[in-house]
């Protein structure tokens, strides 16, 4: 990632040169490789200046890629010299001189909202260059009123600030103002005030480096000055993980993530890590997507959540109309909640009280199939079929009938694809034609079983088990949790073979992984069974507190917004063939039994016998131990026992993803042959 300070102002005349050739001085003192930069100077010649006081050996082009004739704000100064403004000419020579240097401090000209062209400022070149700034400041008076409106709006605009510098801008001997405000400042800016700098009428060497004691430069790079280690003791004292054993947990080292960017998260330990399970699938234009941001403060300033309870809200009618029109043709309605686990419960009802609103009332019976997920509530759990999650749980459950479900690689019948002919629906079949006067409803997860290991499903068990739904009058429910909104390579995963579900459950990457929500779409058919007198009491009662939540709502339009006007799934096909070209090369690994793909989903089983197909025990935790391996690549994997699974964001690069297969494949390599 890039490093690099950014220094803004409150106004010009405030000492940002002086700052920067400080914090140079400084930084190179204990051994930093550090370059400046000016990247528009109106009529001045700090760029010279530091240039030739740090002997830097970059051209001033590198350095300054703008310099203009006149005093002005650059887009005045623009236009009067007959120049344009391009934004990626500043963002190339950054990324040169980050490449030539540990780190780059880059001086602003003025402050966050000195014009640089029509409706572009410098608090967007700020935020286009991806750095974090530092707020400087005169030390007298005024300087308490610009410092917190500066620092007030960078926050709002999503910039990250540092800290806050007061500069003494003249020799005169320090005002009750400049005596006063630094501890004020220190109390009201919620920053950190890195230092109160004095004048000096001489820039030489001795006195910059007599400045170390009156500013924190340890507090640059992180600006919680608490040891690192004390965030993990706090979380291993307070905090209970989902779907970890916490012995284990206490013992181990972990990372505690503090901010992201993109495709990768950073730790407290200061290092950025691939996000390569889209922070447990459901991140999928990357972190801080600015389209996203900005829908989420626009709703925040109108409203942040408003119930459906007896009332509509904006952005949750604006959201169940691009469902629907996104949607398999045959749904209408759409019912919003929490998270996964929630839109099952909400289907899982719908279906066994629908029967009972048109007086069908034997049919009362949920299927499901063998290695099932489908969440952790208990309604989902009644209808999973994995025992490590579910056995214990049995007891509180209502009885569902399990089928067998397709799964070549370990075939139930030890039968072959295609020749089998999808031997493996037999069972659902005949549970179906024996038992359909009770069966209200059938759940699956379309195409990919993900949590029982990236479980890809043979080409046509989809549409054969629609085909067999509708010719036992059964409900089918498609779980998209996992599958939807680009996953599979298509919007949903049902798509592939065109088949129309009765309901659909979506929830993870609605939001893009930015906020909780789920819906449940129904046909009308289904939801006009709902409608009748209120005497008759056919209501559907049910419903959660953040239903349809504003906040919520609003991102997932910025995030259908994305999909339609960056065209992602016409641009995920050729990243996905080099996804399965890239994989090809892990089947002559000794222990990588099966290699599942569908799109963005993948599934590497490790085996101990590739011929017999033995598996790993479980107290062997070998996938644990390879996603522990890639970890110190800089990659955050998280497998699903002896599977290696691979879910990146859908803006993952082909760079990235070239990066991801290398240090997977080593790391399976070395902890299962080594």
């Amino acid at each position: 990632m890039k490093k690099g300070i950014f220094i803004t102002g409150t106004d010009t005349g405030v000492g940002k040169t002086f700052l920067t050739l400080v914090l140079a001085k400084l930084l190179k003192n204990q051994g930093f490789d550090v370059g400046v930069m000016k990247p528009l100077e109106c009529a001045g010649r700090d760029a010279e200046f530091l240039k030739k006081k740090l002997k830097l050996e970059d051209p001033l082009d590198l350095i300054s890629p703008y310099r203009l004739k006149y005093p002005l704000a650059p887009q005045v100064a623009f236009k009067l010299e007959k120049k344009k403004f391009n934004k990626e000419k500043i963002i190339a020579a950054f990324n040169e001189l980050t490449a030539r240097h540990d780190i780059v401090i880059v001086e602003g000209c003025g402050g966050l909202f000195v014009p640089i062209a029509e409706n572009y400022f410098l608090s967007d070149l700020i935020l286009d260059l991806d750095i974090p700034a530092i707020v400087v400041a005169r030390s007298g008076l005024g300087s308490i009123n610009h410092s917190l409106l500066t620092i007030k709006q960078a926050k709002a605009l999503g910039i990250k600030i540092l800290g806050l510098v007061l500069n003494k801008t003249s020799k005169q001997k320090p005002t009750l103002a400049e005596r006063t405000n630094p501890k004020v400042l220190k109390n009201l800016a919620g920053v950190t005030l890195l230092g109160c700098l004095p004048y000096i009428s001489r820039t030489n060497e001795k006195n910059i480096l007599n400045l170390r004691k009156k500013i924190k430069i340890d507090c640059l790079f992180d600006t919680d000055t608490r040891p690192l280690s004390s965030w993990e003791k706090l979380d291993k004292k307070y905090v209970w993980h989902p779907f970890t054993q916490m012995k284990d947990w206490r013992l181990d080292e972990q990372l505690v993530i503090e901010e992201a960017k993109g495709c990768y998260l950073k730790a407290t330990d200061g290092r950025w890590y691939l996000d390569a399970v889209s922070s447990l699938w459901v991140n999928l234009h990357g972190h801080r997507k600015n389209s996203i941001d900005n829908a989420i403060n626009g709703q925040l300033k109108k409203i942040a959540h408003s119930t459906l309870l007896g009332l509509g809200n904006l952005p949750s009618i604006e959201l169940a109309k691009r469902l629907i029109d996104i949607a398999p043709k045959n749904l209408t309605k759409v019912f919003y909640s929490d998270d996964g686990s929630t839109a099952v419960e909400v289907a899982l009802k719908i279906s066994y009280q629908y029967w009972q609103n048109i007086g069908d009332t034997k049919k009362a019976k949920i299927v499901h199939l063998k290695n099932s997920y489908h969440g952790d509530t208990l309604g989902a759990v009644s209808v999973g079929g994995i025992d490590l999650f579910h056995k214990v749980y049995k007891p509180f459950l209502f009885d569902s009938i399990s089928a067998e479900s397709p799964s070549c690689y370990r075939c139930p019948l030890g039968k072959q694809y295609p020749d089998c002919r999808l031997a493996c629906l037999k069972d659902l079949e005949k549970t179906l034609r024996n038992k359909n006067e009770h069966i209200a409803a059938l759940i699956v997860e379309p195409i990919v079983q993900a949590a029982a290991g990236i479980i890809v499903w043979p080409k046509g068990a989809l549409k054969r088990i629609e085909k067999l739904c509708k010719e036992n009058n059964v409900l089918l429910i498609v779980d998209e949790v996992a599958t939807g909104f680009g996953r599979t390579g298509r919007m949903f995963a049902c798509e592939h073979e065109a088949v129309k579900p009765d309901i659909l459950c979506v929830a993870k990457g609605i939001s893009a992984g930015y906020l909780p929500i789920a819906a449940t779409l129904t046909t009308e058919n289904i939801y006009n069974a709902f409608v009748a007198p209120y005497k008759d009491k056919k209501t559907f009662f049910h419903g959660h507190t953040y239903t349809g939540n504003c906040l919520a709502a609003a991102a997932s339009i910025a995030n259908l917004d994305i999909f339609s006007q960056e065209k992602v799934l016409e641009k995920l096909q050729p990243k996905i063939a080099a996804l399965k070209k890239g994989l090809a090369g892990f089947k002559k690994l000794k222990h990588v039994g099966d290699i599942r793909q569908k799109g963005f989903m993948v599934g590497i089983e490790l085996v101990k016998n590739k011929r017999t197909r033995l598996e790993y025990d479980w107290q062997e935790r070998i996938g644990i131990k390879v996603c522990q391996r890639v970890r110190k690549d800089g990659i955050i994997l998280r497998p699903l026992g002896n599977v290696i699974v691979l879910m990146p964001p859908l803006a993952i690069t082909r760079k990235e993803l070239g990066f991801l297969l290398k240090s997977t494949f080593n790391a399976i390599k070395e902890v299962t042959e080594g």
